[in-house]
């Protein structure tokens, strides 16, 4: 059983309901931060990795069709936006012409069903804080749901661990913080625990693609289902080249010990080897955390490791409540499912274009989503009608929370085709029309308003702004 504290966080995980399988993967998990695990890939032990890029690889139409044709479609659904100071499933959001991200995911898997007459089950991965609200959205699309399969799946559950001990952490004042998700490397966990894997298997699909429901250019494309078939790998990510603004991100390499290819998370990159993981020249490519992977392969991994496949131990330290500094530290045991490309043998990857990864994790990413850089096409596929995809920067203390964004934005999102950057300093409003041409820096020192039809450009940052 292990020590006392294990002890303690299995019996609170048993009495909470969690499935058996989700129990040992986290005491597994817990052994190892005992023993000092810290999860950690030092730039000593991996060298820099290449691969090919879709562009250049030769898809028969009707080969890529019938690989979709025995492919399901996982959506991880288990974030509630926090950050941007949401309280309900993050993929309720408003995105474009008044659909939601759920919207749009259902209709671009709709539509691709009926252009290629494929079965193409869409399932969520949710978490007991977005399930009821998700179901609640999608009980608009009556033909969504694949008769015999469920379109959702729980994302497991587990105690946060007092740093200072390892036990469970007590939080009566609410006690869901008490809690977390193990992180989205629990999807094989879960679909094990859920028996969906074998459900799947015995229905006749072969492939899985997981993606983020945050991130609408990961559509499940026959193009690439069928270079995926193709390859007859197991495993396989779309990376994108890394820019600027992933260089705190986790990227690909090699390790040196045994070739395999390796995902390394900013967690788990000592703070010496901080430069080398900021390094665009050496570490190229990062993850979309677009994944395909083949369900016989695994279901013989997760069988002969007794459903534990040994994904490296992530270790997040935090408070008990995240939005309070003040409380205890606790460590939240986490795994990337990325990480699974390091256990299988002949795993591949493959650099895609960057408009298959337009993730939102902020405000900043959520006003060009909703401006003129993208088009929504009646397949429901956002894309890039920009000559390039703008940097925006917008002031916390006025635009974090998509309440306050949505306040600053009564009218819509200004115009950003033309645009190359858009910072924004202090409390500013904008009207109905605004166009950003270039590279456009607006300072307010108090509240103020770019009026309607303005046109901000790098040579007239304060034209047309109220005096």
């Amino acid at each position: 059983m292990g020590s006392p504290a294990l002890k303690r966080a299995r019996a609170k995980m048993v009495d909470a309901g969690v499935d058996e399988v989700a129990i040992d993967t986290f005491a597994h998990y817990f052994r190892l931060l005992e023993h000092g695990e810290t999860g950690m890939v030092p730039e000593s032990t991996i060298d820099p990795v290449d691969m090919p890029s879709l562009a250049g690889v030769e898809v028969d139409a009707e080969a890529g069709a019938e690989a979709l044709r025995r492919t399901v479609v996982v959506k991880l659904n288990g974030g509630l936006g926090t950050s941007m100071g949401m309280s309900r499933a993050k993929s309720l959001l408003c995105v474009r012409k008044g659909l939601s991200f759920l919207d749009v995911i259902a209709r671009q898997v709709l539509h691709l069903r009926s252009e290629h007459d494929a079965t193409l089950p869409l399932i969520f991965m949710n978490s007991f804080r977005t399930s009821d609200d998700t179901m609640a959205a999608l009980a608009r699309y009556a033909d969504l749901e694949v008769h015999g399969l469920p379109l959702e799946f729980l994302q497991n559950k587990e105690p946060k661990l007092l740093a200072k001990d390892l036990s469970p952490v007590s939080w009566p004042q609410d006690p869901d913080l008490e809690w977390c998700p193990p992180g989205h490397g629990d999807i094989y966990t879960a679909m094990r625990g859920t028996g969906l894997v074998d459900l799947l298997l015995e229905r006749g699909f072969q492939h899985v693609f997981v993606s983020n429901s945050d991130n609408l250019g990961a559509v499940p494309d026959p193009r690439v289902a069928g270079w995926f078939a193709g390859t007859g790998a197991p495993f396989a990510i779309e990376a994108v080249r890394r820019t600027p603004s992933d260089r705190k991100g986790g990227h690909f390499a090699r390790r040196k010990s045994d070739g395999r290819l390796v995902l390394r998370e900013t967690a788990q990159t000592p703070k010496a080897d901080l430069d080398a993981l900021a390094d665009l020249e050496r570490h190229r490519y990062c993850s979309t955390n677009n994944l395909w992977f083949d369900l016989a392969a695994m279901k013989t991994a997760l069988d002969q490791r007794q459903g534990i496949l040994g994904l490296p131990l992530i270790r997040n330290t935090k408070t008990v409540d995240p939005g309070d500094p003040s409380t205890p530290e606790v460590i939240q045991v986490e795994t990337a499912m990325g990480a699974a490309i390091e256990v299988f043998e002949g795993s591949q990857l493959i650099e895609v274009d960057r408009s298959r990864f337009v993730p939102v994790k902020t405000t900043n990413d959520l006003l060009v989503l909703r401006s003129d850089v993208y088009d929504l096409g009646s397949d429901f596929v956002l894309d890039q009608a920009a000559a390039e995809i703008p940097y925006v920067d917008l002031d916390t203390d006025h635009y974090k929370l998509v309440t306050d964004f949505d306040r600053h934005f009564p009218e819509g999102a200004p115009s950003m085709a033309k645009a190359t950057s858009l910072r924004v300093t202090g409390d500013v409003t904008f009207g109905r029309g605004v166009q950003v041409v270039g590279d456009v820096a607006v300072d307010a020192r108090q509240a103020d308003r770019v009026p309607e039809g303005t046109v901000l450009q790098a040579d007239g940052l304060a034209d047309g702004l109220a005096d």
